[in-house]
């Protein structure tokens, strides 16, 4: 066996981008269930918001 030392799955720039998605994703999601909208109508929010947002801070995050 060698002692390698272990590489992490998830480099720091994307787990940062994947953090902020999600993090816009449950507050549009929130947002849109408080506002009176279904459940269903939320997820496809917060999908919908994660997509975007993932985009949007991969462009401007160097």
């Amino acid at each position: 066996m060698s002692n390698k030392p272990a590489r992490p799955l998830l480099g720091q720039r994307a787990a940062v981008i994947l953090l902020l998605g999600v993090l816009c994703a449950a507050a549009a999601g929130i947002l849109t269930v408080l506002a009176g909208a279904a459940p269903a109508t939320g997820f496809l929010t917060a999908g919908a918001a994660f997509a975007g947002a993932v985009v949007f801070f991969q462009a401007i995050i160097e």
